[in-house]
């Protein structure tokens, strides 16, 4: 009777979608993106095998909405980072910053967001609060490139992808095992690395 009442307050509740999305994540980092299972995460969520597919119509459409919920979390991360710095180029670097941060926090997610088609529109129920675009995270570095290069149309977004390359190539190496491991220890670590990554960077950019 216990399990029984789980699973139907589970299946009727608002955030049993948020419940698979985190049952999903936690699935992967166990047994990896290809060992995930809608029905696993239905039982780890506590609700019938049934219930995800209100949400999901399969597995490919939860990865989906993985890589959109990370889109949605950088930008945030992103924001947050700049807030209450004026100058753009400390912006910008704040930003890359963030970026790494982020994909080291949420690897699944990061490496989702890379490799996964994003639906036409957003994947959460109308009623939901509204989410940032996945765009939105491309949209705020084009934003910030510009400004800190002075250049707008097609030249900001050319400093947008130039912004971009280096802290994605950083993340990707620190996921991939290439930096030192005591370089990228704690969150901290990763913070100071990619500070002077970025640094190094504009200072080459100056000379």
């Amino acid at each position: 009777m216990v399990a029984k009442r789980r699973e139907t307050g589970a299946y009727h509740h608002g955030d049993l979608r948020a419940e698979l999305l985190t049952a999903a994540v936690a699935l992967a980092e166990e047994r990896g993106i290809d060992g995930l299972s809608l029905r696993e995460c239905a039982r780890r969520a506590g609700v019938s095998h049934a219930a995800p597919y209100r949400h999901f119509e399969d597995k490919n459409a939860l990865l989906s909405a993985l890589a959109e919920q990370g889109f949605a979390w950088l930008a945030e991360a992103g924001r947050a980072a700049m807030e209450g710095i004026e100058d753009p180029r400390e912006r910008l670097d704040a930003y890359g910053v963030a970026y790494v941060r982020f994909a080291v926090e949420h690897p699944i997610h990061f490496r989702l967001m890379f490799t996964r088609a994003l639906p036409a529109g957003p994947s959460a129920p109308d009623d939901c609060v509204e989410q940032p675009s996945p765009d939105d995270a491309f949209a705020l570095l084009v934003a910030t490139a510009g400004e800190a290069r002075r250049a707008s149309g097609e030249q900001a977004l050319l400093a947008g992808v130039a912004s971009w390359c280096l802290p994605h190539g950083l993340a990707m190496l620190i996921l991939d095992g290439r930096i030192p491991r005591e370089r990228v220890a704690t969150p901290e670590a990763v913070s100071v690395l990619a500070r002077e990554v970025l640094a190094s960077w504009r200072g080459a950019e100056i000379r």
